[in-house]
């Protein structure tokens, strides 16, 4: 590890703006208010969260880079250069845990690569506590991130997940675009076998939140619209002793 070289930092955000101080331990935001250099998918709700965190600089003076799914890989070489040249440098991401769900990932790898000491804060992951919430298997589980767009495509995918997770008695867990939210619902309800388990999380720490973890049978019987609020999607087949599928 090159001494010389600054700390990147990963920088969880709150789930909403109204969480930031509930969400972030004291010694999380102790780091965050000496960071100078930033790397965010978006540097306006960057802007936005270190305000709310109470950052002792203006904001002006704090040099906030643009990482996001669309940055090229050539880019990242000159993003991560405030921590080659000594000094320490932050992803933050838009919601929750930098490279969980999140572009994130590849700077990381790079900073290992350079030799650039990483580090990551403690803070809050939706994925993490919807699992926790949801009463399903979290001695197996697996990330899926956007199942995919086209019906027949999301389709395909729900059932391939369905039958891995009665085969491994794995909880599949998976997101939305928001304003898709309750279509992929209607698509799981209408799908899944009614004994299969269904939660959905959504705008987890914040003051409309709600988790309902029911069987798919229970959710037919009625349920309320998610809307365009950030949900995480877990499933879990139950299993027949027996061998055969349950339908």
């Amino acid at each position: 590890m090159n001494q010389r070289t600054g700390t990147l930092y990963l920088l969880p955000s709150g789930l909403g703006e109204d969480a930031v101080h509930a969400s972030l331990p004291a010694a999380t935001l102790h780091i965050a208010h000496g960071l100078r250099h930033v790397l965010a998918e978006d540097p306006k709700s960057a802007r936005a969260f270190l305000k709310a965190i109470g950052h002792p600089l203006p904001l002006q003076d704090i040099a906030i880079a643009t990482l996001d799914k669309n940055t090229p890989g050539a880019a990242l070489d000159e993003l991560l250069q405030p921590a080659i040249d000594g000094h320490d440098l932050a992803v933050v991401s838009e919601a929750g845990c930098p490279g969980v769900a999140d572009p994130g990932g590849a700077i990381v790898a790079l900073a290992h690569m350079r030799g650039v000491r990483v580090v990551p804060l403690v803070g809050p992951s939706a994925i993490l506590l919807a699992l926790m919430a949801s009463g399903f298997n979290g001695q197996r589980f697996s990330f899926h991130g956007y199942l995919p767009i086209d019906a027949a495509e999301r389709m395909k995918c729900v059932r391939q997940l369905e039958n891995e997770s009665r085969r491994q008695d794995m909880t599949q867990i998976f997101i939305e675009t928001p304003y898709r939210n309750d279509v992929l619902l209607k698509t799981l309800i209408e799908l899944c076998a009614p004994a299969t388990r269904l939660c959905v999380a959504a705008n987890l720490q914040c003051p409309d939140e709600s988790v309902r973890s029911d069987s798919v049978i229970g959710w037919r019987r009625g349920y309320e619209a998610i809307g365009k609020r950030p949900a995480v999607f877990l499933l879990l087949a139950a299993q027949n002793p027996r061998g055969r599928t349950a339908r």
